[in-house]
């Protein structure tokens, strides 16, 4: 009986210890949540109080202005931001899925440029903004000739959120159970079919949220678009893809730089307005996810 006793007493003195251990890091993980959430609330909190005096018609109305404050507004900017972000969600989205599904399902991965590609598209995907700026700038719009326009602006973004359209999509496809695509086949559908009909559906959700957070992060990027000529004094909307443009965060960040109090509030309401659009962005990609999820 006492040989019995000692791995009991062993066992349980294990479980009393591995319960503390899991609350201790619950309490940590929650600890860094929480710190994490405080800093972003405070952070939104300031950003609203001191823009709000300005968020009003305005804003979306007027253009901007260099001299007088309170008459400027963000139209070009906003309207810039909406082409450039709707442009790079056309010429990123279809290709970064279609990547995926020939990199999950048709590619050969004992083949060396398979894996040769997928290792530069994880690559790819940590390179900072700023050299996909000089990218864009070097051959898109001196090599091709298309200039500092809207249609150079969407490509570089798109350049700099494909790889992580990719592989949020791959991860989506490759979460698709396997019976799902074997009961297909054995129901005499052919790859393609099994592909459009089956996988690709039920992979929405995941596709969507990823190429959604891929556009957000496009979205906030100030520093390509300095390269390509972005400027942030445009009193006119685009009028086409060769047009010239302005953003966003361009715009922030010249009102950010000048000394007269009233320019600082308005980079303030500017914030809240491009954080309605990513807030805006991020409802869409939830709602898709909910929506297929209870289809699937």
């Amino acid at each position: 009986m006492a040989v019995l006793s000692t791995p009991r007493s062993a066992v349980q003195l294990a479980g009393k210890g591995t319960p503390i251990k899991e609350r201790l890091f619950q309490i940590a993980l929650l600890a860094s949540l929480a710190l994490a959430l405080i800093f972003l609330v405070a952070l939104l909190a300031f950003v609203l109080a001191e823009g709000w005096p300005r968020i009003d018609a305005r804003l979306w109305e007027n253009m901007p202005s260099i001299r007088n404050p309170e008459i400027a507004g963000a139209q070009s900017a906003i309207m810039g931001t909406l082409w450039v972000i709707s442009l790079t969600a056309v010429f990123t989205v279809p290709t970064g899925i279609a990547a995926a599904i020939y990199l999950e399902e048709y590619a050969d991965k004992t083949r060396w440029y398979n894996r040769w590609i997928e290792l530069n598209i994880q690559n790819l995907a940590a390179i900072p903004s700023i050299v996909y700026g000089i990218l864009g700038l070097g051959i898109i719009a001196r090599t091709i000739g298309l200039g500092f326009s809207v249609i150079t602006a969407s490509l570089t973004l798109g350049l700099l959120v494909l790889p992580i359209v990719i592989i949020a999509s791959r991860e989506a496809i490759r979460a698709v159970p396997p019976s799902i695509r074997e009961g297909s086949l054995a129901l005499g559908a052919t790859q393609w079919q099994t592909i459009y009909r089956q996988v690709l559906p039920a992979s929405i959700p995941g596709i969507a949220t990823g190429s959604i957070l891929a556009l957000s992060r496009a979205i906030g990027e100030a520093a390509p678009l300095i390269m390509l000529g972005a400027v942030s004094f445009i009193r006119f909307n685009p009028d086409g893809i060769f047009a010239s443009y302005t953003v966003l965060p361009i715009q922030i960040f010249n009102w950010i730089s000048q000394s007269r109090e009233g320019f600082h509030v308005l980079a303030a309401a500017a914030i809240v307005v491009l954080l309605a659009i990513l807030l805006l962005m991020n409802s869409v990609a939830i709602w898709l996810r909910n929506r297929y999820q209870k289809r699937w």
